[in-house]
């Protein structure tokens, strides 16, 4: 609909318009600065990073609350080692820049729709004698939203940016369990290391004493033979587990985010029988987990978007209007035009989009629901690990603890001259064996531990979480390193 109204003697000027247009439009303009991504320099960046960055201080204390004592540390305990690797960590830099992408999507789905300007100059081959050939028109289009779009866009936009920051969240925990992880095989491969040499010097003794009574025709060669291929077997479960150490430490840096050579000396120090597993298979903890876990939050942020979608494809069933103000300089007449434009829905009512919206809020929906029922699982699969862990690791315990009186009864036979050193050598030797068995059935109860503290999101022994550990990285408005 076009509504023209034809002034006689107004006087205009329309270039002085236009050009006031022009001049609101590239005023504010954002300008591109380039930024080179020079693989090489990166890659001197990444190699330099160590333990002793000052601005890695920086960040440990701001997000400790405290000064550390001096730096840099020679011992890094889990929590500290779980700050160096969210400082460095390369999977959060992208998360975080994921998660800045969709804050600015947020500004985008606020932002109104520009107006445009039509300039249409007519040429008269025939104008009446005394008037310009030249007739001028001008004509804006403002389009306005209807039913609510905008909003429905907005909610959508923060729905999704909401859903970044808790994938942010998501990536720190998984940050977090491989650094556990790497940092338990690391531990564990030590004091494997540790039982093995003990078992190796017994092991040694035994063959000595049994090659001396070999000498005197107490044993058999067979029994000397027996204990060379024990003592050698355990020789190289010894190198075996010297190449576990090497290869859990550099594991270690790896989920630290920084090279094997930046560890240096350092000690890392994981406690191997953290207190607290009746609070992670409580009842609260469960439910703090089907409702609170990071990747459920963003789960139902994202499904929240969809319904957010969904009003916004609805809300566009009914057609935005644009309004067309113009002007035409007409023979010496100004003439001024107002025209309404909108889509008359005749053939379709948004079907096709409003029902793909309801579907993707349905899918969503669905995610949300087996995200839960795998959590379920999880936790269900790591208690049921963890009871069975700690019936095997108190068996270990009980054996260690007969063996260790077998070999108290068996060293005081030995003084009163009752036994052989033999016996005693192997008597040690089964103590260690039951030490060693003890040991690992304490290593599989440490493993589900970390399980069901994976499943249900929450550091063991600690209040830390993980959420304000991520924002404390988001407030420093880092640069990736």
């Amino acid at each position: 609909m076009i509504f023209r109204v034809r002034l006689a003697n107004a006087v205009t000027r329309p270039a002085v318009a236009v050009a006031a247009l022009c001049a609101i439009g590239i005023t504010g303009c954002a300008h591109y600065t380039a930024k080179p991504l020079l693989p090489e320099q990166w890659a001197v960046t990444l190699e330099s990073r160590a333990l002793s960055d000052p601005g890695l201080r920086a960040f440990m204390q701001k997000s400790l609350g405290h000064d550390l004592p001096g730096w840099p540390l020679q011992s890094w305990n889990l929590e500290l080692l779980t700050l160096v690797a969210f400082y460095y960590s390369p999977e959060l830099d992208v998360a975080r820049a994921r998660s800045s992408a969709a804050d600015a999507g947020v500004v985008t789905a606020g932002t109104r729709p520009n107006p445009s300007l039509t300039v249409t100059p007519e040429y008269a081959t025939n104008p009446p004698s005394g008037t310009s050939p030249w007739l001028p028109m001008l004509a804006l289009d403002v389009p306005i939203e209807t039913a609510g779009k905008r909003g429905h866009r907005v909610d959508q936009a923060q729905q999704l940016s909401e859903s970044a920051r808790w994938n942010v969240v998501t990536t720190a925990w998984e940050v977090r369990r491989k650094l556990t992880g790497a940092l338990l095989d690391y531990t564990v491969a030590r004091n494997r290391e540790g039982l093995l040499r003990r078992q190796l010097d017994l092991q040694a003794q035994i063959v000595r004493l049994d090659q001396g009574e070999l000498a005197a025709g107490a044993v058999a060669g067979s029994d000397v033979t027996v204990a060379r291929i024990q003592l050698a077997k355990t020789r190289l479960d010894l190198e075996a587990t010297r190449a576990q150490v090497a290869e859990t430490r550099a594991r270690s840096a790896a989920a630290l985010g920084v090279p094997l050579r930046a560890l240096g000396g350092a000690e890392l120090i994981f406690a191997m029988d953290p207190m607290g597993t009746p609070a992670l298979t409580s009842a609260e903890a469960r439910r703090r987990a089907l409702q609170g876990r990071s990747d459920v939050r963003g789960a139902l942020a994202e499904y929240e978007a969809t319904q957010a979608a969904l009003q916004l494809e609805i809300a566009k069933q009914y057609p935005d209007i644009h309004l067309g103000p113009g002007y035409q300089w007409d023979q010496g007449q100004n003439d001024w035009l107002i025209g309404v434009t909108l889509e008359l829905p005749v053939f379709n009512r948004n079907q096709g989009p409003i029902a793909e919206a309801a579907a993707r809020r349905t899918e969503a929906a669905a995610r949300l629901v087996a995200l839960q029922a795998t959590i379920i699982h999880e936790i269900d699969a790591a208690t049921s690990a963890l009871k069975t862990a700690d019936e095997a690791a108190q068996a270990g315990e009980n054996m260690l603890a007969a063996q260790r009186q077998n070999l108290e009864a068996v060293e005081s036979q030995l003084k009163a001259g009752a036994v052989a050193a033999l016996e005693v050598a192997s008597a040690r030797i089964d103590a260690a064996t039951a030490e060693t068995l003890a040991f690992e059935a304490g290593v599989r109860r440490q493993q589900a531990i970390r399980a069901l503290e994976d499943a249900v999101q929450r550091p063991l022994g600690s209040e830390a979480d993980a959420r304000a550990a991520v924002l404390q990285i988001e407030s420093t408005q880092r640069s990736p390193r």
